[in-house]
């Protein structure tokens, strides 16, 4: 079977909605984005290099997003360090949006959140470098939990202004198996 050349990165992401105005708001805080461009019926946001990463486009014929149905999970951003991501979620704090699943995955650390159309966001920072990531992911230990464990930001911040080093809070505590059953509802909807 052909192996096909695979992309160097993703690129971005478009979203249709029929709430536009309130997503663009949305994205723009959130992300601490700028728009590219907008126009009345789409708006390509950017928080980097890239020209756009995110586009939202208007169809307010659209009925409202069915969570119960297949599709897209969520999507994820990175930081850089523990330290970014806990300065992002205060900031988004005062800015009214609240993660929905705080948690320790082993590979990351991540919070969850959804944008006023119901999509999810996942803030994450990396716990290990790729190759001890890969070696992580295929050990006993993460087969019998792949969730991760339930973190409380407001300890990690704590932990972290008592003078705790990243490299303490970032380990994974060693965990029993864990299931789908487990998560908050609204990560399930």
């Amino acid at each position: 079977m052909t192996k096909v050349l695979p992309p160097t990165k993703l690129a971005h992401v478009v979203l249709r909605s029929n709430n536009y105005e309130a997503m663009v708001d949305f994205y723009l805080k959130f992300l601490g984005a700028k728009i590219q461009w907008a126009g009345p019926q789409m708006t390509f946001l950017t928080y980097d290099e890239e020209h756009h990463r995110i586009a939202i486009i208007n169809m307010p014929h659209l009925g409202p997003r069915v969570a119960s149905s297949s599709g897209l999970e969520h999507i994820a951003f990175a930081y850089d360090t523990l330290s970014d991501l806990l300065t992002a979620y205060k900031q988004r704090l005062e800015l009214g949006y609240k993660p929905i699943w705080t948690v320790n995955h082993g590979v990351t650390i991540s919070f969850y959140y959804t944008d006023p159309d119901g999509n999810k966001l996942e803030q994450q920072v990396d716990l290990m470098e790729l190759e001890e990531a890969n070696e992580f992911m295929s050990s006993e230990q993460y087969r019998a939990n792949q969730l991760g464990i339930d973190v409380n930001p407001e300890e990690l911040i704590s932990r972290l202004e008592a003078g705790e080093s990243q490299e303490s809070l970032l380990k994974k505590p060693e965990t029993g198996p864990r299931d789908l059953s487990t998560l908050p509802q609204a990560m399930m909807g």
